[in-house]
Protein backbone atom coordinates (compact mmCIF):
# COMPACT_ATOMS: atom_id res chain seq x y z
CA UNK A 1 0.00 0.00 0.00
CA UNK A 2 1.16 3.52 -0.75
CA UNK A 3 1.96 5.81 2.14
CA UNK A 4 1.39 9.52 1.64
CA UNK A 5 1.49 12.77 3.58
CA UNK A 6 0.30 16.27 2.77
CA UNK A 7 3.55 17.35 1.21
CA UNK A 8 5.29 16.46 -2.06
CA UNK A 9 7.67 14.18 -0.17
CA UNK A 10 7.75 10.60 0.98
CA UNK A 11 6.71 10.16 4.59
CA UNK A 12 10.25 9.27 5.64
CA UNK A 13 11.67 12.34 3.84
CA UNK A 14 9.12 14.56 5.54
CA UNK A 15 9.83 13.06 8.96
CA UNK A 16 13.58 13.61 8.53
CA UNK A 17 13.02 17.33 7.90
CA UNK A 18 11.06 17.88 11.09
CA UNK A 19 12.69 19.35 14.21
CA UNK A 20 13.53 16.55 16.69
CA UNK A 21 10.64 17.30 19.04
CA UNK A 22 8.04 17.44 16.25
CA UNK A 23 9.52 14.35 14.63
CA UNK A 24 9.11 12.38 17.86
CA UNK A 25 5.43 13.37 18.14
CA UNK A 26 4.78 12.60 14.45
CA UNK A 27 6.36 9.15 14.74
CA UNK A 28 4.37 8.50 17.91
CA UNK A 29 1.16 8.89 15.89
CA UNK A 30 2.32 7.44 12.55
CA UNK A 31 4.12 4.30 13.73
CA UNK A 32 1.11 2.47 15.23
CA UNK A 33 -0.76 3.05 11.96
CA UNK A 34 2.18 1.71 9.98
CA UNK A 35 2.32 -1.36 12.23
CA UNK A 36 -1.41 -2.02 11.80
CA UNK A 37 -1.07 -1.77 8.02
CA UNK A 38 1.85 -4.20 8.02
CA UNK A 39 -0.13 -6.61 10.23
CA UNK A 40 -3.36 -6.23 8.26
CA UNK A 41 -5.44 -5.18 11.26
CA UNK A 42 -6.45 -1.58 10.56
CA UNK A 43 -9.76 -0.51 12.15
CA UNK A 44 -12.85 -0.63 9.92
CA UNK A 45 -15.97 1.57 10.17
CA UNK A 46 -18.38 -1.37 10.39
CA UNK A 47 -16.94 -2.46 13.73
CA UNK A 48 -18.33 0.60 15.52
CA UNK A 49 -20.88 1.93 13.01
CA UNK A 50 -24.06 3.48 14.39
CA UNK A 51 -26.36 2.09 11.72
CA UNK A 52 -29.89 3.46 11.56
CA UNK A 53 -30.35 3.36 7.79
CA UNK A 54 -33.19 1.70 5.89
CA UNK A 55 -31.34 1.80 2.56
CA UNK A 56 -29.68 -1.27 1.05
CA UNK A 57 -29.07 -4.04 3.60
CA UNK A 58 -26.95 -3.96 6.73
CA UNK A 59 -24.45 -6.30 5.07
CA UNK A 60 -24.26 -4.08 1.98
CA UNK A 61 -23.79 -0.89 3.99
CA UNK A 62 -21.00 -2.42 6.03
CA UNK A 63 -19.29 -3.91 3.00
CA UNK A 64 -19.27 -0.62 1.08
CA UNK A 65 -18.01 1.44 4.02
CA UNK A 66 -15.23 -1.02 4.83
CA UNK A 67 -14.14 -1.28 1.19
CA UNK A 68 -13.95 2.50 0.86
CA UNK A 69 -12.03 2.73 4.14
CA UNK A 70 -9.46 0.15 3.05
CA UNK A 71 -8.88 1.83 -0.30
CA UNK A 72 -8.36 5.41 0.91
CA UNK A 73 -6.33 4.49 4.01
CA UNK A 74 -2.99 5.71 2.65
CA UNK A 75 -2.20 8.77 4.77
CA UNK A 76 0.51 8.36 7.40
CA UNK A 77 -1.85 9.78 10.04
CA UNK A 78 -4.75 7.55 9.08
CA UNK A 79 -8.06 7.87 7.27
CA UNK A 80 -9.16 11.05 9.04
CA UNK A 81 -6.91 12.98 6.65
CA UNK A 82 -8.74 11.36 3.71
CA UNK A 83 -12.31 12.46 4.44
CA UNK A 84 -12.76 14.18 1.06
CA UNK A 85 -11.55 11.14 -0.86
CA UNK A 86 -13.67 8.89 1.38
CA UNK A 87 -16.81 10.92 0.65
CA UNK A 88 -16.17 11.08 -3.09
CA UNK A 89 -15.48 7.36 -3.40
CA UNK A 90 -18.51 6.49 -1.27
CA UNK A 91 -20.66 8.74 -3.46
CA UNK A 92 -19.48 6.91 -6.58
CA UNK A 93 -20.27 3.53 -5.03
CA UNK A 94 -23.76 4.49 -3.94
CA UNK A 95 -24.61 6.15 -7.24
CA UNK A 96 -23.40 3.01 -9.02
CA UNK A 97 -25.92 0.89 -7.11
CA UNK A 98 -28.67 3.36 -7.99
CA UNK A 99 -28.86 5.70 -4.99
CA UNK A 100 -28.89 9.53 -5.30
CA UNK A 101 -25.86 10.12 -3.08
CA UNK A 102 -23.93 13.38 -3.05
CA UNK A 103 -20.65 14.16 -1.32
CA UNK A 104 -20.70 17.48 0.52
CA UNK A 105 -18.26 19.80 2.24
CA UNK A 106 -18.84 21.75 5.40
CA UNK A 107 -17.85 22.01 9.04
CA UNK A 108 -18.08 19.21 11.58
CA UNK A 109 -18.54 20.25 15.20
CA UNK A 110 -17.76 17.75 17.95
CA UNK A 111 -19.23 17.84 21.44
CA UNK A 112 -18.72 16.27 24.83
CA UNK A 113 -21.29 16.82 27.57
CA UNK A 114 -23.02 19.27 25.21
CA UNK A 115 -19.89 21.42 25.03
CA UNK A 116 -18.03 21.95 21.75
CA UNK A 117 -14.49 20.62 21.91
CA UNK A 118 -13.37 20.89 18.28
CA UNK A 119 -14.47 21.73 14.76
CA UNK A 120 -12.87 21.38 11.35
CA UNK A 121 -13.58 21.31 7.63
CA UNK A 122 -15.00 17.90 6.82
CA UNK A 123 -16.65 15.93 4.01
CA UNK A 124 -19.52 13.48 4.25
CA UNK A 125 -22.33 12.06 2.10
CA UNK A 126 -26.01 13.01 1.95
CA UNK A 127 -28.58 10.52 0.68
CA UNK A 128 -32.14 11.86 0.66
CA UNK A 129 -32.95 12.39 4.35
CA UNK A 130 -29.98 10.31 5.48
CA UNK A 131 -26.41 11.30 6.23
CA UNK A 132 -23.33 9.11 6.10
CA UNK A 133 -20.46 10.26 8.29
CA UNK A 134 -18.57 7.07 7.61
CA UNK A 135 -14.99 8.11 8.25
CA UNK A 136 -15.25 9.35 11.83
CA UNK A 137 -13.90 6.34 13.68
CA UNK A 138 -10.22 7.21 13.17
CA UNK A 139 -10.19 10.82 14.37
CA UNK A 140 -8.26 9.92 17.52
CA UNK A 141 -5.33 8.77 15.36
CA UNK A 142 -4.77 12.30 14.09
CA UNK A 143 -2.49 14.53 16.20
CA UNK A 144 -4.53 17.65 15.39
CA UNK A 145 -7.55 16.33 17.31
CA UNK A 146 -7.98 16.73 21.06
CA UNK A 147 -8.07 13.45 22.93
CA UNK A 148 -11.67 14.20 23.95
CA UNK A 149 -12.86 13.77 20.35
CA UNK A 150 -14.17 10.24 20.05
CA UNK A 151 -17.11 9.59 17.72
CA UNK A 152 -18.35 6.54 15.86
CA UNK A 153 -19.22 6.54 12.16
CA UNK A 154 -22.91 7.08 11.49
CA UNK A 155 -25.31 6.12 8.69
CA UNK A 156 -28.95 7.00 9.11
CA UNK A 157 -31.55 9.79 9.18
CA UNK A 158 -29.99 13.17 9.77
CA UNK A 159 -32.64 13.88 12.43
CA UNK A 160 -31.38 10.90 14.43
CA UNK A 161 -27.70 11.76 14.22
CA UNK A 162 -25.84 11.32 17.54
CA UNK A 163 -25.62 14.44 19.70
CA UNK A 164 -21.81 14.21 19.86
CA UNK A 165 -21.53 15.97 16.48
CA UNK A 166 -23.19 18.54 14.24
CA UNK A 167 -22.55 18.64 10.49
CA UNK A 168 -23.10 21.99 8.80
CA UNK A 169 -23.07 21.73 5.03
CA UNK A 170 -21.58 24.64 3.08
CA UNK A 171 -23.38 24.76 -0.26
CA UNK A 172 -20.96 27.39 -1.56
CA UNK A 173 -18.21 24.75 -1.59
CA UNK A 174 -17.95 21.99 -4.16
CA UNK A 175 -15.89 18.87 -3.61
CA UNK A 176 -13.31 18.82 -6.38
CA UNK A 177 -12.70 15.46 -8.09
CA UNK A 178 -9.63 13.62 -6.85
CA UNK A 179 -7.42 11.87 -9.40
CA UNK A 180 -6.65 8.95 -7.09
CA UNK A 181 -10.36 8.31 -6.54
CA UNK A 182 -10.98 8.17 -10.27
CA UNK A 183 -7.84 6.36 -11.44
CA UNK A 184 -6.78 4.16 -8.52
CA UNK A 185 -9.60 3.34 -6.13
CA UNK A 186 -12.84 3.50 -8.09
CA UNK A 187 -11.91 0.71 -10.58
CA UNK A 188 -11.14 -1.62 -7.66
CA UNK A 189 -14.30 -0.67 -5.79
CA UNK A 190 -16.44 -1.06 -8.91
CA UNK A 191 -15.06 -4.59 -9.41
CA UNK A 192 -15.90 -5.45 -5.80
CA UNK A 193 -19.45 -4.14 -6.17
CA UNK A 194 -19.94 -6.09 -9.37
CA UNK A 195 -18.80 -9.29 -7.67
CA UNK A 196 -20.42 -8.88 -4.28
CA UNK A 197 -23.60 -6.99 -5.19
CA UNK A 198 -24.66 -7.50 -8.76
CA UNK A 199 -24.05 -11.23 -8.84
CA UNK A 200 -25.97 -11.76 -5.59
CA UNK A 201 -28.91 -9.54 -6.41
CA UNK A 202 -27.97 -7.08 -3.68
CA UNK A 203 -29.17 -4.69 -2.35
Amino acid sequence: MREICRYNLSVDEWLERLPPEEKQIAIQFAQPIRNQKNNGNRPLPSRVLIDRSKLLTSHSRHLILDAVACLVDENCFGRSEMCKQFAELLQKALQYVGLPARAVLGTAYYYKNRKEIYHWEHAWVRLNDEVIDGNADCLSENPIFPKDVSVAPYWGPIKDMPSDRFLREDRSKILQPDEDVKELWWPDLKDLIDKQFKNQGVP
